[in-house]
């Protein structure tokens, strides 16, 4: 089982699109599927990211599956990056397997951020969280990774040590 870790603020402004692993994934739309509340999340997360905003919303005519009017998608940014979230249903859920990093610069933009996506999920360790939509972040120190992977191996024990104590 492999997870992926999409970072957030680092992938926007040094490599213009989103790193998964070793490559990049374009700055395509990115879908959110599982979502019955599309357009809350949407609104919580551009309320939280700056230059961020919605849209378009986009609505379940009379040939369904959901209610009409209902909303069926929500196009969004979230500092740049384009994000599609679609009310798929409860049968679509997310997990841990896939989660967003944001890099923080320092303590008080990591509790903002914390704060924030934490408020009516679940906190979890080692910087970890879910939020109300079940949506896993990881809300991290600006260079915790490459501290992690520090050539010396006391330091890099150190840092994995304060890391799993968060």
């Amino acid at each position: 089982e492999h997870h992926w870790a999409v970072p957030l603020r680092d992938a926007v402004v040094r490599a213009g699109g989103f790193r998964i692993a070793d490559g990049f994934i374009s700055p395509l739309d990115l879908v959110a599927i599982g979502l019955l509340t599309a357009e809350e999340a949407a609104e919580l997360y551009t309320s939280i990211f700056d230059n961020s905003r919605i849209l378009e919303v986009s609505r379940y005519s009379e040939a369904g599956p959901r209610e009409p009017g209902s909303v069926m998608t929500v196009q969004f940014e979230l500092q740049g990056q384009k994000f599609v979230g679609l009310n798929g249903g409860p049968q679509f859920t997310f997990n841990e397997a896939i989660s967003f990093q944001i890099y923080c610069d320092d303590q008080k933009e990591l509790d903002y951020y914390w704060n924030r996506l934490s408020e009516g999920g679940e906190e979890s360790v080692c910087g970890w969280l879910k939020d109300k939509y079940g949506v896993s972040w990881q809300v991290i120190p600006a260079g915790l990774i490459d501290m992690i992977g520090d050539p010396d191996p006391e330091r890099a024990k150190r840092t994995t040590e304060a890391m799993y104590a968060m």
